[in-house]
């Protein structure tokens, strides 16, 4: 394999998919070297194969506002590969959604999915409908259209749907209400379903929770094992930034930044479980800003900008693709940070990441440090299946598990001579090979 002449191929054939290409160019150059050790790879293709996804699903979703008005959105299923299980991946209602963007998601989730040791393929979905301003009644309309047309995609055995940004549980309880209604049945079909109707204990936690597990894992490799005297930076305010807070203020961290699409806030008192329930309040309850709270609590607002330029030692960005670039990443190593973890999918620039790795920074990819998330869709869906339900512990203790697991992949695959862990090349061969051998064994499918 010739990565460079791949990705020129690619970027012919899809010229307008800047951020699939990025994806597909990350996971390619830290890959090149093993692919190449297999030969039988090569005769079959493998590469393009797993680059180019199973099928993309587009459709137009037509409904009413609270005013009578008749809108129209754009929507999309990217089944991209289910070789070890069924298509697993979030739906994202948000007006940037567009085909490049869930492409790349799909095939970082195919790895993310492997890595996870659960049998889930990759997939994403979404549609460039944004929930923000709208009225429970006009998101029931336009979850229901969607679900018109996409539900003789879904299925338990087929692909699982679960939320992303824009949808929670509010968004998955009509979907999947509309669901049973068409399919007449009631079957695991999306996760991140309510508690009532057959959803798993701690999922909104997990993606956050799952990311502080995987990060005090790698803390463990240089001899720390809480967060006591560790300042930390975190973006975002959504569900997973804020059990992220929830996870480090319980391990004893600092936490002086959040952040939304507005801009950030720099708290140099930190954000106690007090403040953090409202920012909770806040964002799940009223639809706010986070400058919001700068203005209860006399803190520092930032319109616009990103936090990655204040003092911290464990930085954690949980928003959104390509916000902390490599000038943020120069900012952070300056300043002493001591590991990056990944809330969210692939919000480091390649530069910020080649910058991580030079300086022997503890970085976290996002397809390891945020697997929590759909490990414990994953675990939803073996519930369901099995017509049970766990217990809180018994979930959190699998989730560890889980992470821990990945962890030590990325260990066995990234371990560098001089000892220093490339999380970034240890977790894209160890999903790599697991989906690749696969493949190989079911033939050119």
């Amino acid at each position: 394999m010739n990565t460079e002449s791949l990705i020129n191929d690619l970027q012919r054939r899809f010229p307008n998919e800047p951020e699939y290409l990025q994806a597909v160019h990350e996971v390619l150059s830290s890959i090149e070297e093993i692919y190449n050790e297999h030969p039988e790879f090569e005769k079959a293709n493998i590469i393009e194969r797993i680059c180019i996804p199973d099928r993309i699903i587009s459709f137009r979703v037509t409904w009413t506002d609270d005013q009578g008005v008749v809108r129209t959105n754009m929507a999309y299923r990217i089944q991209h590969n289910n070789t070890i299980g069924p298509y697993k991946g979030g739906m994202r209602f948000h007006s940037s959604v567009c085909p490049s963007i869930l492409k790349f998601l799909a095939f970082e989730q195919t790895f993310k999915n492997a890595l996870t040791t659960l049998p889930m393929g990759g997939a994403k979905g979404g549609s460039d409908f944004s929930p923000r301003g709208k009225s429970n009644a006009e998101i029931m309309r336009f979850c229901q259209a969607l679900m018109l047309e996409l539900w003789r995609n879904v299925g338990p055995d087929t692909d699982v749907p679960a939320g992303d940004i824009g949808v929670g549980g509010r968004e998955v309880a009509y979907m999947y209400g509309m669901y049973k209604k068409l399919a007449r049945e009631h079957t695991g079909t999306f996760t991140g379903k309510g508690i009532e109707f057959g959803g798993s204990l701690i999922r909104p936690q997990a993606t956050g929770y799952g990311n502080i597990y995987f990060l005090m894992n790698m803390l463990k490799s240089r001899g720390i094992t809480d967060l006591k005297g560790q300042t930390v930076c975190i973006s975002g305010s959504g569900n997973v930034a804020t059990y992220t807070a929830e996870k480090v203020l319980e391990l004893g961290g600092k936490i002086v930044t959040m952040s939304d699409s507005d801009g950030y806030i720099y708290d140099p008192d930190g954000i106690d479980h007090e403040k953090l329930d409202y920012i909770f309040e806040l964002k799940n309850m009223y639809r706010g800003r986070i400058r919001e709270y700068a203005e209860k609590y006399g803190c520092k607002h930032v319109a616009g900008g990103r936090p990655w330029g204040e003092m911290c030692t464990i930085a954690l960005p949980s928003a959104t693709q390509n916000e902390l670039t490599g000038e943020d990443a120069k900012k952070l190593i300056a300043n002493g940070v001591i590991a990056v973890s990944e809330g969210a999918n692939m919000p480091s620039t390649p530069e910020a990441v080649n910058l991580f790795i030079e300086h022997k920074i503890l970085f976290a990819p996002g397809k390891a440090a945020n697997a929590g998330g759909v490990s414990v869709s994953g675990l939803e869906m073996t519930q369901n299946a099995m017509k049970l339900s766990w217990s809180k512990e018994e979930v959190d203790s699998k989730l560890k598990e889980i992470m821990a697991n990945i962890h030590a992949q990325c260990v066995k695959y990234g371990t560098q001579p001089d000892g220093y862990i490339n999380y970034v090349k240890g977790a894209n061969i160890a999903g790599f090979m697991k989906v690749a051998k696969g493949m190989m064994t079911q033939g050119v499918i």
